[in-house]
């Protein structure tokens, strides 16, 4: 019944966006029938991208059985973070760069998961693998997708890998990856028109962690006070969320794209995790994480870690 839809996370970043855009390229100049589909807004940071490169966003999709039967995944696999009928539908494949959790299929699929920065590195791989030149617009949204994941290659995230593909799919683009780079991450630090429920689901993950139910928003600025001087109005909205969720902490993390540190603010019954997690004191809800930039590697872990030892 239908294509085959394929589509990133909720509350998509730049990864989710360009790696389902690029692999609905490739299946579909491999003669697959399919469409690349978003489960979230399109942030500024994103948009930039596609509006440089010229592309189209993804059609918004909130549920998917009642178009389609089977669906690819890319940039995540935990379901609270997939569309919300994932149980209704037939997932042929997964393309991650993620840790596996809270994930099963009922029949066999292709799952490619890679310990690198970012999806569209894998995908720069699938195109060379099946013999498929990428075009100079889905070049440039891979890059985006890597600069993205990769703050401009200062995460710690970042391989030789996702540097050796940005570096091939940059010269495809013909852009100067370090020009580029910046004048996109502005665009997406550039907050000063969000408002309080935008900044919280720009970029928000739920996750499990030792039986307890966590989310963890993060928002890239140049200047963290931009956004922490509305903590009052922050904090309202996620006590809402997490009254409504049942959630057992909620940590919102502001990254300085310049300085490359964050500023977490942690609400919830849980938020002592966070002190023992990075061995801080909060103050007035927040903390100073010192160098500090990726949720995949330097919180999700530490933080599941430290629920583990509770």
């Amino acid at each position: 019944m239908g294509k085959t839809l394929i589509f990133g996370h909720k509350n998509p970043d730049t990864d989710s966006i360009g790696s389902a855009i690029a692999y609905a390229d490739l299946k579909t100049k491999l003669g697959k029938d399919v469409e690349a589909v978003r489960l979230g807004a399109v942030n500024g940071e994103t948009q930039y991208a596609l509006d440089y490169f010229g592309v189209a966003a993804p059609r918004l999709v909130e549920q998917v059985a009642g178009e389609t039967s089977d669906v690819i995944l890319v940039d995540h696999n935990e379901r609270q973070q997939s569309v919300s009928d994932i149980d209704q539908v037939r997932v042929l494949e997964v393309i991650d760069h993620h840790r596996i959790a809270n994930f099963e299929t009922s029949h066999p699929l292709y799952y490619r998961a890679e310990p690198v920065g970012c999806t569209a590195t894998i995908l720069n791989k699938l195109y060379k693998e099946h013999g498929v030149a990428i075009s100079k617009p889905i070049a440039g949204l891979m890059l985006s997708a890597i600069i993205s994941d990769s703050l401009l290659f200062k995460s710690p995230t970042c391989t030789e890998e996702d540097v050796a593909a940005a570096r091939e799919l940059a010269a495809i683009a013909g852009v100067d990856s370090a020009v580029y780079g910046l004048d996109m991450l502005k665009a997406g630090a550039d907050l000063s028109d969000k408002t309080i429920a935008q900044l919280i689901s720009l970029d928000s993950k739920e996750f499990s962690m030792g039986g307890k139910k966590v989310e963890i928003a993060q928002v890239n600025a140049v200047d963290p006070n931009d956004v922490l001087s509305r903590q009052a109005e922050l904090e309202q909205a996620l006590s809402a969320i997490i009254a409504e969720k049942g959630l057992d902490l909620f940590v919102f993390v502001v990254t300085d794209i310049l300085n490359n540190d964050s500023i977490a603010l942690a609400l919830g019954g849980s938020a002592h995790a966070v002190e023992k997690a990075y061995d801080v004191k909060l103050a007035d809800n927040k903390a100073v994480l010192k160098g500090v930039v990726s949720r995949k590697s330097q919180i999700v872990p530490v933080l599941t870690d430290t629920f583990n030892s509770l």
